[in-house]
C-alpha cells in the first residue's frame, strides 16, 4: 500500500535538510522507535506496536539509497521482522523538502508492505494512524528546533537588561510504543468488533456447556 503524509518544520529548507538527515538527532521524536546503531548511510533499530494486550516489536535496518541536498529529495529503504513472530515489514520512503517562506514543507510518500497482526487493519486505518504519528513527530521536531534556536550562544550573558532570558522550550518525549487502539480509535475498534463478538460467543458457549455438565 502507498501512504502519503505532509508536515511543516519552522526552519528554512537548508537547515531542515541537515536536521532531517541526522538520524541520531531525530530518532527521539519517532513514536515507538529505538535507534540501536548508525553506520554511515545505514542504521538499525526497533519499533514497538501495541494492539490491546498484544505488544509486537519489529527489529530491522534502514539505509539511505538517495540523498540530494540540492533538490531536497531523499529515499530510504527499510525492512524489519517481528522479534517474536513471523510478521514482516518493508518500506521505501520518499521524502521531498519544499521551501515555504521561512518554513519547510516536508512531503513523505511511503510504499509499505506489512504482514502479521497489524496488517489486518488495511490502508484506511494505516493512513489514519500514520497521519497522527507524523503529527506527533512533527510537533516534537518543531519543539526541538525551537529549543535549539532559543539557546543562547556560548559565552553570551544569561540576562538581557533587567529581564531574565526565558528558558528554551523542551520537546516532549514520544511514546515508548505505538498504541494502535489509542491512535486509530474508532476505525480499529470497528474492525475488532466482529472478532470480539466471536470471542464472546465462544466464552458463552463454553460456560453453557460447563453448566450442563455440572
Amino acid at each position: 500500500m502507498q501512504l502519503e503524509h505532509e508536515f511543516t518544520v519552522p526552519v528554512p529548507r537548508d537547515q531542515a535538510w541537515g536536521v532531517l538527515m541526522d538520524v541520531e538527532r531525530i530518532a527521539p521524536c519517532m513514536p515507538g522507535a529505538t535507534l540501536d546503531s548508525v553506520d554511515a548511510d545505514s542504521f538499525a533499530g526497533r519499533v514497538k506496536v501495541k494492539l490491546g494486550p498484544i505488544m509486537v516489536t519489529y527489529a530491522g535496518r534502514a539505509r539511505f539509497v538517495e540523498a540530494d541536498r540540492t533538490t531536497g529529495r531523499a529515499v530510504i529503504e527499510a525492512s524489519g521482522k517481528e522479534s517474536r513472530g513471523t510478521g514482516t515489514v518493508q518500506a521505501t520512503i520518499h521524502t521531498h523538502l519544499h521551501e515555504a517562506g521561512e518554513n519547510t514543507r516536508v512531503h513523505v510518500t511511503t510504499d509499505l508492505d506489512i504482514t502479521g497482526r497489524p496488517a489486518q487493519f488495511g490502508r484506511g486505518v494505516m493512513v489514519d494512524v500514520g497521519n497522527k504519528l507524523i503529527g506527533q513527530f512533527a510537533d516534537c521536531l518543531a519543539a526541538q528546533l525551537a529549543a535549539g534556536a532559543a539557546e543562547p550562544e556560548p559565552g553570551s550573558p544569561a540576562r538581557t537588561g533587567d529581564a531574565a532570558v526565558a528558558p528554551a522550550p523542551q520537546p516532549r518525549p514520544t511514546a515508548e510504543h505505538i498504541d494502535l487502539l489509542d491512535t486509530a480509535g474508532a476505525p480499529v475498534l470497528k474492525r475488532l468488533l466482529p472478532v470480539l463478538g466471536g470471542l464472546l460467543v465462544v466464552v458463552l458457549l463454553w460456560r453453557l456447556l460447563r453448566r450442563r455438565r455440572a
